[in-house]
């Protein structure tokens, strides 16, 4: 379906003037992708040279980002798979057999036409030019046919300055060109222009301070730097977090229903590094209403209640050490079968729950799914709900406490889940030394520390994947998928004979809808947030130091090492990073880990 809305007004000349501006940028992006067909057309018929074809797509881009704070607010699906998808294969879920899609859209064109001269491929240049003029013909067509009511506006603009931070200025939408400066200038410069012609109606000092504010950041965005001197610890932290929370103090309007559905923002947060930022409860059966106290309580008790597994031996906490940041500290758990160890590694608890898929290869569908999967698993718990529930009842203390949370014979499986699934979403982790400091609750952090971060958002591509505020691969600005990657990772890193880590991940995760080549050794980007505490890495554990995981990415993965890895995700180019450069990267990384965190681990 295709809708638009715009934010609330009640005099008709209101709704008219922000029409007005909204069918001036959308009519601009039609004229613009029009040129794009004609002059990608003109390169395939050797007529025109590529740069011709480099500012088209320039052009095209800058159109579309005047208004990509609406059109993917109402319309992300749409817009991801035609108009500013990533550009990667994908599938597409056809019966029990998935289909593998190749990407389309801006994203795409950007990586297409700044390939070296002799990877140009002209013919596909012209393809995906003609598919987006299509693809964006129907939207628009789509949209004429629409009323258009005033609503949400500000929601759109705090979720496009998530954007415009999270993928935006680190290059993840602009692969080929890195244009990031530019591409947000643009964006910022036309969120201000509508919060003008709002003000011109409905003048108050409050949108006159955002106004100005959105003008202070396009006049730092019009410096002259470089993508990798760019400073964007300062952009965050006097700009993008500011602008966020002041636009989000001018919005008193309801959630839109829809809202609750695709995306875990909270549009209630005050910063994009509070505690509160996504909601917990978008990745649980459990509700926001079912949860409190007494119910966290229980799910704690059974979280390390050994006598839960079959051999009473193993309990949840046997592999989530709290003194380990909820690791076990081993490259891969034991098993419950003496000598033996489970398939990967155990990665943290901290944070877990902001996650749309579970395990490396992403096999489970919600916290409570995860939980199931390490009850039944032969060598885990290796047991089953029936078993479980039965020692419960008997148990009185157990029955005691079911009776109070839930009422009278009401130890069953779902409420086993709740309690469990109330306990792990409640270990999340967002007072690091990092936090603080962007939340102005501590006004110094390290040269060493804001120079890795800027190297995290740039150069060294790391947030391209892990990306904020989870810095994980919960994708922004709806925070609602989990991606998985493929970096081919080394058996052993620390062996002379380099080899492939034989796992298969995602490809063997027996959902069979996603049995694609694509996903052949592909893992979960699991968080960087607490890394300083949870080592070894990866998911064999073969790497048992973050220097040794900074060298590996710095070399280009398995690709880069001149092993042959299948569709890997991660670019093989060599970061070329410095000594230095590496060092104030960890540095970074360990000022992510939890305050409280840290004091579990002493």
């Amino acid at each position: 379906m295709l809708f638009f809305v715009f934010s609330s007004f009640s005099e008709k000349t209101d709704y008219q003037y922000k029409s007005n501006r909204f069918w001036v940028y959308a009519d601009e992006l039609k004229a613009s992708l029009v040129h794009l067909d004609t002059t990608a057309n003109a390169y395939k018929l050797n007529k025109t040279e590529i740069e011709n074809v480099r500012a088209a797509v320039k052009l095209a881009r800058f159109s579309y980002k005047k208004i990509e704070f609406f059109f993917a607010f109402y319309h992300q699906e749409y817009v991801n798979e035609h108009i500013n998808g990533a550009p990667l294969l994908h599938i597409k879920k056809s019966g029990m057999l998935p289909d593998v899609i190749q990407p389309e859209g801006l994203q795409v064109l950007d990586e297409l036409v700044h390939e070296d001269e002799k990877d140009l491929n002209a013919n596909l240049i012209a393809t995906n030019s003609r598919k987006l003029f299509n693809a964006y013909q129907l939207l628009y067509k789509g949209l004429k046919t629409k009323t258009i009511e005033p609503e949400n506006e500000i929601a759109a603009m705090r979720l496009g300055l998530v954007r415009i931070f999270t993928l935006g200025v680190t290059g993840f939408d602009t692969p080929g060109s890195l244009n990031v400066i530019e591409e947000a200038r643009v964006s910022m410069e036309a969120m201000n222009a509508f919060l003008k012609d709002f003000y011109q109606h409905t003048p108050s000092k409050e949108l006159k301070d955002v106004i100005n504010l959105f003008s202070k950041s396009i006049h730092y965005l019009k410096q002259p730097i470089s993508f990798e001197d760019f400073d964007r610890l300062v952009f965050l932290k006097a700009y993008i977090n500011p602008l966020y929370q002041k636009l989000g103090e001018l919005d008193d309007k309801e959630v839109p229903d829809f809202l609750s559905y695709v995306s875990a923002w909270n549009p209630k947060s005050e910063s994009i590094f509070s505690e509160d930022f996504l909601n917990p409860y978008f990745f649980t059966e459990l509700k926001k209403e079912e949860d409190f106290k007494a119910l966290n309580s229980l799910g704690e008790k059974l979280f390390y209640d050994s006598a839960l597994s079959e051999n009473r031996q193993i309990s949840c906490a046997s592999c989530h050490n709290p003194k380990l940041a909820f690791t076990d500290g081993q490259p891969k758990s034991l098993s419950n079968i003496e000598g033996n160890t489970v398939l990967r590694n155990s990665p943290t608890l901290l944070n877990a729950v902001y996650a749309e898929r579970f395990f490396y290869d992403l096999r489970a569908f919600s916290l409570e799914q995860q939980a199931e999967h390490v009850i039944f698993n032969p060598e885990e718990f290796n047991t089953a709900y029936d078993a479980i529930l039965k020692k419960l009842t008997n148990n009185g203390a157990y029955a005691s406490s079911f009776e109070k949370v839930f009422g009278k014979d009401q130890i069953n499986r779902e409420n086993f889940s709740k309690a469990l699934s109330s306990y792990v979403l409640s270990l999340t982790s967002f007072d690091s030394e990092f936090d603080e400091f962007i939340n102005n609750e501590n006004a110094t952090l390290s040269k060493d520390i804001k120079n890795g971060f800027n190297l995290f958002m740039g150069k060294a591509n790391c947030a391209t994947c892990h990306f904020p505020p989870t810095f994980s691969g919960l994708v922004p600005p709806f925070y609602s998928d989990s991606e998985s990657e493929i970096l081919g990772v080394l058996k052993n890193p620390k062996e002379k004979e380099i080899l492939l880590d034989t796992d298969e991940g995602r490809w063997q995760n027996s959902i069979s809808n996603e049995k694609a080549w694509i996903y052949e050794k592909s893992f979960k980007t699991t968080t960087v947030r607490n890394t300083g505490l949870t080592a070894p890495y990866f998911h064999n554990g073969a790497y048992t130091t973050l220097e040794e995981v900074i060298d590996f990415y710095n070399d280009g993965g398995g690709e880069g090492k001149g092993l042959k890895v299948i569709n890997q995700t991660l670019s093989p180019d060599p970061l070329n990073l410095s000594d230095k450069e590496k060092q104030d990267l960890i540095a970074f990384i360990k000022s992510l880990n939890g305050k409280e965190a840290v004091k579990l681990n002493q």
